[in-house]
């Protein structure tokens, strides 16, 4: 799929499975996907760009690299996305954070926003909006368009599972906004859960399944 990207290892493979056991623990589901969240963010930073800085080893000085300009901020949708956030912080503690609150009409399954705290400066950095799951696809797409409301123009999006309904919906709302999945499932239920899924991340978060 056109500006969908998987990554391809081992341990993100292996740690997903341990995600979507039903017997793994509340507590092992945060740790493993804080874990998973690190790798993903290693894959999503990986264009960022450099810029040369004159520093001094113990031994001597040299010419080296660090990013340019602005630096990240990473969007989480609330709640599950903070779940993800803080591992991807594990990794680029120096980003800004914003949050997007959203949750998913039970019946209409579109999104209704209840809150937006976003950093003044948005609009100059790179972006990184997080959410577990790309269901339905109608939150991300309603995440994404208020962040580019807000003047964002470098974004990307990141989750654990998506559907092929929510990345039709979301590439056709959004084709230049890349989408960083750890695995696409096969499709949506009659309730808008991925299968074969996880269940509800949100619930599998915080112990409130």
């Amino acid at each position: 799929m056109r500006n969908v990207i998987v990554p391809d290892h081992p341990l993100l493979r292996h740690k997903l499975a341990l995600l979507r056991d039903r017997t793994t623990t509340t507590a092992k589901f945060r740790q493993v996907a804080r874990e998973i969240s690190l790798l993903m963010a290693y894959e999503v930073t990986r264009d960022l760009p450099l810029e040369p800085i004159d520093i001094e080893t113990p031994l001597e000085p040299m010419r080296a690299e660090h990013l340019a300009g602005k630096k990240l901020c990473i969007v989480s949708i609330l709640r599950a996305g903070n779940g993800i956030l803080e591992g991807m912080l594990d990794l680029v503690p120096s980003a800004r954070v914003g949050h997007i609150g959203l949750f998913r009409d039970p019946v209409s399954l579109h999104p209704v926003e209840y809150y937006l705290k976003l950093p003044s400066d948005i609009a100059e950095r790179t972006v990184i909006l997080v959410d577990p799951m790309l269901a339905t696809g109608n939150s991300a797409v309603a995440a994404v368009s208020r962040l580019k409301q807000a003047g964002v123009t470098t974004l990307k999006f990141v989750c654990l599972l998506a559907a092929p309904e929510g990345i039709a919906t979301f590439t056709e709302a959004h084709p230049d906004v890349a989408v960083f999945a750890g695995a696409i499932d096969r499709e949506l239920d009659s309730h808008g859960y991925i299968r074969p899924g996880l269940g509800d991340a949100g619930d599998r978060f915080y112990g409130t399944r």
